[in-house]
């Protein structure tokens, strides 16, 4: 099965920014949606402007919106306008999905809200990101990626003692909001499928971070335990952690026992499974640091890169820690067709490299279906397919709906 089959024929009205909102329409996009951005005139999403290459920005293509927006289409709408309101409403009447990351009630006072888009579209799946829901004491607060890191608890339970709280390097709350939202509207089709009638979806990052977070979490609820930061240390088992070796360092999860006596047999030191500190899971966990030094004092004898070929061989989980260059150049990555070439959008003599989806389909890797819009690069073209003739589409144009 070619992977965009999987949501050919669905549209999705995509009123997001920056990345939570265009992260989830940009996975729905890598299945075959049909996925219309509908941007400010003359503005467009803030990530436009944002990113690492000055002149980009101020191109209005920056990085960051290069990354979330291939095989989308643009269309530029100001929803001030009752106009623009008009139009948008008449493409929900054909649409199969709305995102929205507005704060809460933005589209209510457009007059845009979940009722007058239900009354347009009974079979609308409407899905909300916000940064901490559509109700509830925090509902109006702006949020911003780092902003969940912290209220979530993420970032306490990140870094050493030393260091304090940190932030994950990357936009993870962002992120998990953005697969959350895309993981429920896909659900939220399945159901609108069967029954006719469309839903509302209320994704909080908050929530979606929290839910990540795994044992931080449970292990306060269920055992009454709170998280402390152990830097790169894991806390359910030893060792698991980050070890320097000869030249690098190397990542190894000796989790199970059988993986423990691998180890220590591959290091030379076949003595510290009857050391009484190491024998057993819970004594490892105890004397974590002392078991460290005498590992990190057998892998000196040889690079990183020989101790991960060495040790994953036997079975015991182990791997370098990578620069983002080295892992993208990594033979695994390639052959999953995970990085895509795409033409960059208004430059032919320049290309454009970007993330495709996790999922195979029936072994394919889905590929998008052309590069990031320019600002309402399709906007003429999808009003044809609203029903709009050209004089009503210059009539936009001159009074600034388009």
């Amino acid at each position: 099965m070619n992977p965009t089959a999987l949501l050919d024929g669905v549209r999705v009205l995509d009123l997001t920014n920056v990345l939570a909102g265009p992260f989830a329409s940009y996975q729905l996009a890598l299945l075959g949606a049909d996925v219309i951005k509908v941007e400010i005139p003359g503005a467009g999403d803030l990530a436009r402007r944002l990113g690492a290459d000055h002149a980009l920005n101020e191109a209005g293509t920056g990085a960051s919106f290069l990354a979330q927006n291939s095989a989308k289409r643009s269309l530029t709408l100001n929803l001030k306008s009752p106009a623009g309101r008009d139009v948008l409403l008449r493409a929900v009447e054909g649409a199969d999905v709305l995102v929205e990351n507005f704060r809460p009630g933005v589209l209510d006072r457009l007059g845009l809200g979940w009722d007058r888009l239900r009354a347009a579209n009974p079979r609308l799946v409407y899905c909300a990101v916000s940064g901490f829901g559509q109700d509830g004491p925090l509902r109006d607060r702006p949020a911003y990626d780092q902003i969940v890191q912290g209220v979530s608890g993420m970032m306490s339970a990140t870094g050493t003692e030393q260091t304090g709280p940190l932030r994950a390097g990357y936009p993870v709350a962002d992120t998990l909001g953005g697969m959350t939202a895309a993981f429920a509207v896909a659900s939220a089709l399945v159901h609108r499928d069967r029954t006719g009638e469309g839903v509302r979806l209320d994704v909080s990052m908050l929530e979606s971070a929290m839910t990540a977070m795994g044992w931080v979490v449970s292990n306060h609820l269920i055992a009454g335990q709170d998280p402390v930061p152990m830097g790169n240390d894991n806390f359910t088992a030893a060792p698991s952690g980050t070890f320097a070796t000869g030249d690098g360092m190397l990542n190894i999860s000796a989790n199970e026992q059988r993986q423990f006596v691998t180890l220590c047999r591959l290091l030379g030191r076949p003595d510290l499974c009857d050391d009484p500190r190491f024998a057993e899971r819970s004594a490892r966990k105890v004397h974590r640091r002392e078991l460290t030094a005498q590992i990190e004092a057998a892998l000196a004898g040889r690079p990183a890169a020989e101790w991960e070929t060495v040790l994953a061989a036997a079975g015991v989980p182990a791997a370098r820690v990578l620069s983002v260059p080295e892992a993208l150049a990594q033979d695994q990555v390639r052959a999953r067709g995970f990085v895509h070439d795409l033409p960059f959008p208004g430059d032919p003599d320049r290309d454009l490299r970007v993330l495709g989806s996790p999922v195979h389909v029936d072994g394919a890797a889905p590929v998008p279906a052309h590069e990031p819009p320019l600002l309402g690069e399709h906007t003429d073209t999808i009003l044809r397919e609203l029903g709009y003739d050209d004089a009503a589409i210059a009539t936009m144009h001159e009074e600034g709906t388009i």
